[in-house]
């Protein structure tokens, strides 16, 4: 099980994320909301997890297969439809290297077969408990 640990104190919206690893970091709202743009927002940090899954899977099959890619690049939009309860992620990903149009393809199934995607695409519970 993964955890982290989030805490807030009377400093507008900053707010400081631990892992159980140890490490930190923070995030915020941007000043036109009233944070002074710390970090990433919440929404930032959803999508940031989608696309470092996405980079890191990708790497770790493009190593193994041992193909010649040095870069990959992605870039998540987030848009959230509120009348219609929809919530949409648009992902593109950039490859850099000697890549074929099957290799392509290939990468493309694996960048939807993710951790993060799965879990993201999948049902998802949320148990709420205050202490």
């Amino acid at each position: 099980m993964d955890t982290v640990s989030a805490k807030i104190d009377t400093r507008l919206y900053r707010t400081e994320i631990t892992s159980t690893s140890g490490n930190i970091l923070i995030s915020d709202e941007p000043t036109q909301l009233g944070g002074k743009n710390l970090g990433l927002n919440p929404t930032e940090l959803l999508a940031s997890s989608l696309a470092s899954c996405t980079l890191i899977t990708l790497r770790m099959y493009i190593n193994r297969k041992q193909w010649d890619v040095s870069e990959i690049n992605v870039k998540i939009d987030f848009e959230r439809n509120s009348e219609r309860n929809v919530s949409s992620f648009i992902r593109k990903i950039e490859v850099i290297g000697e890549v074929d149009e099957m290799q392509r393809l290939r990468l493309e199934t694996i960048a939807n077969s993710c951790p993060i995607h799965k879990t993201l695409t999948h049902s998802i519970e949320i148990k709420t408990t205050l202490i």
